[in-house]
């Protein structure tokens, strides 16, 4: 496994070029894991891609692994529209119905799929892949937020622990056992994780 050392922050102004770099060394990134398995991954081959010289990767990024956090990072910046139907369930059965979706559609699931299987092979990599999730879940808590308001659910819910519940049957499906994603396992996720949040099971102590 690759000892890398921590990306360094690419970003360090709006714009210009440091900003053009990054973003081609994240679209080359994405590209190279999408096409290769994580053994055959190189920062050469990105840089190639890229139009970018190896140093620079090297001295921005530290190696393969911070490349790949780095494209997680800047995966979990970009807006994702959380539903809001007005209800909960319904709510809920779209997050999961996302993850479904974009899981087994041919033309969506490569490049998530190898992302995340990829950050999973290093320390770097895995640590980014929390700090993303937990991003997400703490955007798609607004669920939860919107819920309470509407009287649906008590105040003090950890909207986070919610989201985990409706969507971590479908990642451990895809990621642990390799068993089928349909839709049903989708709805039943969903279901169950309105059931526990209805339960108080998602309460934070007082």
């Amino acid at each position: 496994m690759p000892a890398d050392q921590p990306p360094h922050t690419t970003a360090t102004r709006p714009g210009g070029r440091s900003a053009r770099v990054r973003a081609d060394v994240v679209a080359a990134t994405l590209a190279e894991v999408a096409e290769k398995p994580y053994e055959q991954l190189t920062v050469e081959t990105v840089a190639t891609r890229a139009g970018v010289h190896k140093a620079t990767l090297y001295r921005r990024w530290g190696g393969m692994d911070g490349l790949i956090a780095d494209a997680l990072a800047s995966s979990a910046d970009q807006a994702w529209p959380i539903p809001d139907t007005g209800t909960l369930d319904e709510d809920l059965r779209l997050l999961a119905r996302e993850v479904q979706e974009t899981f087994t559609d041919p033309e969506l699931r490569t490049t998530p799929t190898a992302l995340i299987s990829a950050a999973l092979r290093s320390d770097l990599g895995a640590a980014a892949l929390n700090t993303f999730f937990t991003a997400r879940h703490r955007q798609a808590a607004a669920v939860a937020d919107r819920a309470v308001e509407r009287g649906e659910l008590s105040a003090g819910i950890d909207g986070a622990e919610l989201v985990r519940a409706a969507t971590a049957p479908l990642y451990h499906r895809l990621f642990i056992t390799g068993e089928p994603l349909d839709d049903r396992a989708a709805e039943r996720a969903a279901a169950a994780a309105l059931l526990a949040a209805r339960a108080g099971l998602f309460d934070t102590a007082d």
